[in-house]
């Protein structure tokens, strides 16, 4: 069996001490993989932990933990030509929904152990890769906003409100410059999104990208901004009719640069926070992982 090394975000909120491991422990065992799990109780870890077992022998690298664990470890085994695996073990687990990986932990593991693989695209900005997506304006702030409120003891899902509801008062905008394929859009919007592949904005499957290995990025933003801009915003998507709004702008491209007046802005990264200077230069990486994924169906007819 392959060198298999497993990083798993032991500070997130769904692992619990003991309980986990043991499950972990037994998953793999159950399908003859010896592993070496390594817990990681901070962000910093994670990332030391990625590259130790990109410099060791392993052929396998395993990330636990939610969107942000696995786009730090899958940033740093990108490149390294060793293969990827996903355990879903956050609260949205979205990358791992799109690559259809179970989310019970035993048949997540399974995955691991039938060796199927997929060569999928990343994204990156002046240097940083993401999974998922990248985002401007309203959501970073929520972020920013949500964690200081965390600070002061309050629970997550109230500061998160707490956040949106103060934002939606400020009426917050950006003025920005998208350049695409030559092009110029000056817009004053609430937000820029910036997806690793296109994104599904049909009410039953929102949130969803039917393919990862398309090589393009799909770039969301609105004309209108302010306050009602973002309530029609959540109304046409919850209704499925946010492609047909005049107001809503959908570009696919394989690199953007956004342009804003500010020299550094704080920029959302797989649901993360940073502080990045501008111009965002950003770009697709064609199939720059290869990721394990679950086997196939065969046609019924096949």
């Amino acid at each position: 069996m392959p060198n298999i090394e497993v990083i798993i975000n032991a500070g997130g909120g769904s692992f619990v001490d003991g309980m986990t491991e043991q499950i972990l422990d037994d998953a793999f065992a159950a399908n003859g993989l010896v592993v070496n799990i390594r817990l990681a109780k901070s962000g910093a870890q994670i990332g030391e932990f990625a590259k130790a077992a990109v410099e060791s022998d392993a052929e396998i690298i395993v990330a636990g933990g939610g969107d942000g664990t696995i786009s730090s470890v899958a940033s740093v085994v990108s490149g390294s030509g060793k293969i990827f695996g996903v355990l879903p073990l956050g609260t949205l687990n979205n990358f791992s929904k799109d690559l259809a990986i179970p989310p019970d932990i035993a048949d997540a593991v399974r995955v691991i152990a039938d060796g199927h693989t997929a060569e999928i695209d990343l994204a990156e900005v002046n240097g940083r890769i993401f999974i998922n997506n990248s985002s401007i304006g309203l959501y970073p702030r929520i972020v920013r906003k949500r964690e200081q409120q965390q600070r002061l003891g309050y629970g997550k899902w109230r500061s998160a409100l707490w956040a949106a509801i103060r934002l939606f008062r400020l009426s917050p905008f950006l003025k920005v410059e998208i350049v695409v394929d030559g092009k110029m859009f000056v817009r004053k919007t609430p937000f820029v999104f910036v997806g690793n592949n296109e994104y599904d904005m049909e009410i039953y499957n929102i949130g969803r990208r039917v393919s990862l290995d398309q090589g393009k990025l799909s770039i969301y933003f609105l004309h209108r901004g302010g306050r009602w801009g973002v309530v029609a915003l959540l109304l046409r998507t919850i209704t499925g009719t946010v492609k047909q709004w005049r107001d809503f702008e959908e570009v696919l491209t394989d690199s953007v640069t956004i342009q804003t007046r500010r020299k550094v802005i704080p920029v959302a990264f797989d649901g993360e926070v940073y502080t990045v200077e501008t111009p965002l230069r950003y770009k697709t990486l064609p199939k720059a992982l290869r990721v394990l994924v679950p086997v196939p169906e065969e046609p019924e007819n096949a």
